[in-house]
């Protein structure tokens, strides 16, 4: 028979304000995740997640200091993370469903773009991919990303540089067409 330990209600994680904290960020939380994971369904499982987490364990010091660049770090780091470890499942292909349903899949274009470059994204590390959807996906100016960050703005204004190359290199691996990056 196993034992079940439970919290005394003064044990229980406090977190000031979790309705306004909520409410503030999520959104910001759900287009990062987004912009990394191509997909409304996963941008939401992050969302929950990352509040969920929040909601388990103690009240993380970084999260009080500066609340936006603590969620925005946990959207980027948590969606690189899901991404490299489905990446690392193998595919079932002896399931029927499964190949009827790829037999009948014709991605466009588009959708190919896309999953080559969450796929490049995500082999990124994650402060450089942070930086690159702060400026590209939320229109964060350099200045703005340097205050978050506490880095000069040359400092970003290189690894953004360094970061689109380093992208546009893993794009060309990834898919073995020559995409334009600016």
């Amino acid at each position: 028979m196993s034992t079940i330990t439970v919290r005394k209600q003064s044990e229980a994680p406090v977190l000031p304000d979790f309705e306004r904290l909520f409410t503030e960020h999520a959104p910001l939380i759900y287009r990062t995740a987004y912009a990394v994971m191509g997909n409304r369904e996963d941008a939401d499982d992050i969302l929950q997640t990352i509040f969920l987490r929040l909601l388990r364990r103690e009240f993380p010091p970084d999260l009080g200091r500066n609340p936006k660049a603590y969620l925005y770090r946990a959207a980027v780091n948590l969606s690189l993370d899901t991404i490299k470890i489905r990446g690392r499942q193998p595919h079932r292909t002896d399931d029927p469903e499964y190949v009827e349903a790829r037999a009948s899949d014709k991605p466009s274009f588009d959708d190919d773009v896309h999953r080559c470059l969450y796929e490049a994204i995500a082999k990124l590390n994650p402060k450089a991919a942070e930086i690159l959807i702060l400026r590209y996906v939320h229109n964060v100016s350099d200045a703005k990303i340097a205050e978050m960050l506490g880095v000069s703005r040359t400092v970003v204004a290189v690894r953004l540089y360094r970061t689109r190359v380093r992208l546009k290199k893993l794009l060309r691996a990834v898919s073995g067409e020559n995409y334009e990056i600016r």
